[in-house]
């Protein structure tokens, strides 16, 4: 912090300009400030100071909530002598702060459990905490607060305590679990009906289950079992208090997942349980949603938990199936509101998991079986609406797994669905379009259905509430039926024409051109250019109006909606062309181009529509592949001329695509390198900024596909080139960046980079690809396997480990007796201990992971072993 400590009343003035201060400005300034105090060495000081204070709420949270995030993050900071004081001080500010406010109990317990967990020095943290506060009542909604959130925090991201010690707290909390019961029970026995202090009870007890250190012979006989189910079957038991105990018994069915190893607890767990079925219908009787729902959850889990038990011994002891007819009853719980149901609302959601789901067990009962059954209750019957829209629900969601072959059921559903009148309800209406749609298979086996079928649809397009659903069935119908569509090809052509008289949905009017154009595919070679030109036309000409507009207020109008639907018709226009053909779309592209560029250029400054821009010219590209070739010149020159200026990733992106399409041609590869390090220059520059490669993480993402497609379709011209040097620093700089997508495409970069020295030894250039490589590893081997090696103990997530072994494995592939130097330097590097004096790895497991790697026969035993590394330092 630039000027030294502050005072404690600026402080103090800068957090109540944070809560209070009416202008946004004012709070945005205070904001930053203290963000900065929270990160300088002051922050320890003044926030002890605060919290000595006392002022005021905002005051005390503000330096509570610092000294948690210090203790989290900057632990290192403070010399080990401090740590005691330190422990000390924080457990006399939560004795004298218990009463100010809830939250700032919280932070400062979660201060507390962060300090345990890191400080070795601290032994049996909870015995010394229980036998200090618990004959003080008064302090109990602290002790209980810091002993819910210790065991929360063991697997926290923030703290990176490592494998080693997280075993030994979890040794230690298990050794101490039983005394924490006790407490609890006692707490509840002392406090009886005290709702406040039985939530904190059951959130505590959740808490220990949920580590799964709990000794479950010891819960099977204790007490608070039994209070958790009288609070749940109790009707007048509060909405918080109920969720907390449905959220401990929830934890305690997912800890003993192992039934067998847990029987006791098991079976006291099953049978509280089953008790609960008559308060979940008073719960439905008076419309209680959040009870009810609590119920849901605790049968799904119970039903998890006593899956295999089910399996194995149906009906017999724990495999009872009455779990399963809870289950049934949830799924029976009516929320059904008149008309169409709405895809994103909890109702649509629910339908959702229920069509998911039925697809998952379809296979148990036989789709073909089910499917019959379903329609015979339409067909005998006369159901209401609501009952005949759920079986056509169902039978949509099934509709895929029935075998079409020879399908008599099937053809026969078809008939009687478009047969319905217009004058049923609805929603029965919409889903039956949506069975029409999942039913295209069937109007492929038997076209003489296509006619009634596209007639049916067509009438929903024409209405509003359908218009969408009836659009992704045609799209469906399209996608499936593709040769007998060709004959419709006008009547599509005339719905595309005419797409925004329907009342459509974005992704619907793009799915209904997408149908088109895999249609238009299909017609004969020397129709399709005529055809696509058509398709096209209404988007080219809307494109060019905006483009003639005078921008109103400065602002010119939106291109998007064209260029997603241009896009979408380049994308899936894919006819088969012999070689030597002419592409039939080539003369189309070359025609929209100029609209293409000239929409590029007035948008230049707007990422969104550059980007809309970028991909467009893609599938164009992608379309019709080396016969892109007159425009390779002008695209670039624009791209290029347009990134100095504003440097949109996409344009990286785009540059990829077209090395991939013409990186093998001897005559586009000057070009194209030209064109790379173009892009390159003003890459830097971004990404050298502060934080450039976390600001920019989609930048970082292109740039190394660009460079990554170099490698695969002209690996010599990049090698050979003064820029190589340049990419590959900034790959080992980027390879600490922990976002998916770009840290996925750096790994792949420099794995296919280095890949390049070994593969394709039959070539004519491999001695020259080989000789590039060793230069290369040469010049930044060591320092690439260091920083892969600190990477992925302090940077990155589990799951880009795989990658990580994958170039670490093509380094040791390359050059392995270089590469067993190369990584015994990078351990050495590695810090031995953490900040608060707990071992983070021995000697043994240095030379252990060590000799694991550099034997290693092949890539996936160098990911195991840096799988278990990495744990000792998370």
């Amino acid at each position: 912090m630039e000027g030294g400590k502050p005072t404690l009343a600026l402080v103090y003035q800068a957090v109540q300009a944070l809560y209070h201060d009416p202008d946004p400005a004012g709070k945005e300034r205070a904001s930053v400030w203290l963000g900065e105090l929270q990160r300088s060495m002051y922050a320890w000081e003044i926030s002890d100071q605060l919290l000595q204070l006392k002022q005021d709420v905002e005051s005390c949270y503000f330096a509570a909530q610092t000294m948690k995030m210090k203790i989290q993050t900057s632990f290192y900071e403070l010399p080990p002598e401090t740590h005691i004081a330190l422990r000390d001080s924080l457990l006399s500010h939560i004795q004298n702060l218990k009463d100010l406010s809830p939250i700032i109990v919280t932070q400062l317990a979660l201060a507390i459990a962060d300090l345990a967990l890191q400080m070795a020095s601290w032994k049996g943290c909870v015995h010394t905490l229980i036998e200090k506060y618990n004959n003080d009542i008064s302090s109990m909604t602290f002790l209980i607060e810091i002993l819910t959130v210790l065991p929360e925090e063991v697997h926290s991201r923030s703290l990176r305590i490592g494998a080693n010690r997280r075993t030994e707290i979890i040794e230690d909390l298990a050794y101490y679990s039983s005394t924490v019961v006790t407490l609890l029970t006692s707490c509840v026995e002392k406090t009886g009906n005290d709702e406040k202090m039985l939530i904190k009870v059951f959130r505590c007890l959740g808490s220990w289950f949920n580590l799964g250190v709990l000794d479950s012979n010891f819960m099977a006989t204790n007490q608070l079992l039994m209070v958790l189910f009288q609070v749940l079957q109790r009707d007048e038991t509060s909405t918080n208090l109920h969720e907390a105990a449905s959220d401990c018994v929830c934890s305690a069915l997912y800890a003993i997942e192992n039934v067998d190893t847990n029987v006791a607890l098991a079976l006291q767990l099953f049978q509280g349980v089953l008790t609960l079925e008559t308060a979940y219908h008073m719960a439905v009787a008076r419309e209680d949603l959040d009870k009810v729902l609590n119920y849901c959850r605790i049968f799904t889990e119970l039903c998890e938990t006593f899956l295999e038990t089910t399996v194995r011994s149906p009906g017999q002891g724990m495999g009872d199936l009455r779990t399963l007819e809870l289950l049934l009853i949830c799924a029976g719980h009516p929320q059904y509101e008149e008309g169409i149901p709405e895809d994103t609302d909890d109702f649509g959601e629910f339908r959702m998991r229920v069509s998911d789901l039925v697809k998952d067990v379809i296979f148990l009962v036989g789709s073909m079986e089910c499917f019959s059954q379903l329609y015979s209750t339409l067909k005998e019957g006369n159901p209401p609406w609501e009952v005949t829209e759920a079986v056509l629900f169902i039978m949509a969601a099934i509709a895929k797994s029935v075998d079409p072959e020879n399908n008599p059921t099937l053809t026969e559903v078809l008939e009687q669905i478009v047969l319905l009148p217009e004058t049923v309800h609805m929603a029965v209406r919409y889903t039956s379009i949506e069975l029409v749609g999942e039913m295209s298979e069937v109007v492929d086996r038997n076209p003489r259905f296509l006619d009634p079928v596209l007639n049916y649809l067509m009438k929903g397009l024409r209405e509003k509430p359908l218009a969408s659903v009836a659009a992704k069935a045609i799209h469906n119908i399209c996608s499936v039926c593709r040769d007998h569509m060709a004959q419709h090809f006008q009547g599509l052509l005339d719905i595309a024409r005419a797409l925004d008289s329907f009342a459509l949905s974005t992704e619907a009017a793009v799915g209904l051109l997408k149908g088109t154009a895999l249609v238009l595919a299909r017609l004969p070679l020397e129709k399709i250019a005529e055809c696509l030109s058509d398709l096209c036309a209404v988007q080219v000409l809307a494109l060019k109006k905006l483009l003639a507009q005078n921008p109103s207020n400065g602002k010119t109008a939106d291109p998007t909606v064209w260029l997603d639907r241009l896009a979408v018709i380049f994308r899936h226009t894919n006819p088969i062309v012999e070689n030597g053909q002419t592409h039939p779309c080539q003369k189309v592209i070359q025609e929209i181009w100029p609209v293409l560029s000239e929409t590029l250029n007035t948008h230049q400054a707007d990422n969104r529509i550059v980007e809309r821009c970028c991909r467009c010219l893609r599938f164009a590209v992608r379309c019709v592949g080396k016969g892109s070739a007159s425009l390779l010149q002008p695209l670039v020159t624009q791209m290029v001329s347009v990134y100095q200026v504003y440097p949109h990733s996409c344009f990286l992106y785009l540059g990829s695509i077209l090395v991939d399409e013409y990186g093998m041609e001897d005559g586009c590869r000057q070009g194209l390198l030209d064109m790379l390090q173009a892009l390159c220059m003003p890459t830097f520059q971004l990404l050298e900024q502060a934080n450039g490669l976390r600001n920019h993480p989609d930048t970082v993402d292109d740039l190394f596909r660009l460079a990554t497609r170099f490698v695969q379709r002209s690996p010599v011209t990049l090698l050979s080139s003064s820029i190589i040097v340049h990419i590959i620093q900034c790959a080992i700089a980027a390879t600490t960046l922990d976002h998916r997508d770009a840290n996925c495409s750096v790994m792949k970069f420099v794995r296919d980079l280095i890949h390049t020295g070994v593969s394709n030894d039959h070539e004519d250039d491999f001695e020259v690809r080989k000789q590039l490589i060793a230069q290369a590893m040469e010049q930044h081997g060591q320092q690439l396997v260091t920083q892969l090696m600190h990477t992925c103990c302090f940077c990155l997530p589990p799951y880009t480990l795989p990658d990580v072994a994958e170039v670490l494995w093509e380094v040791m592939v390359f050059d392995r007796p270089t590469f067993c130097r190369w990584l015994e330097n990078a351990l050495k590097g590695l810090p031995k201990e953490t900040s608060g004096g707990a071992v983070t790895v021995t000697h043994k497991q240095l030379t252990d992971f060590h000799k694991q790697v550099t034997s290693a026969e092949e890539c996936k035993q160098v990911c195991w072993a840096i799988r278990e590394f990495t744990r000792l330092f998370r």
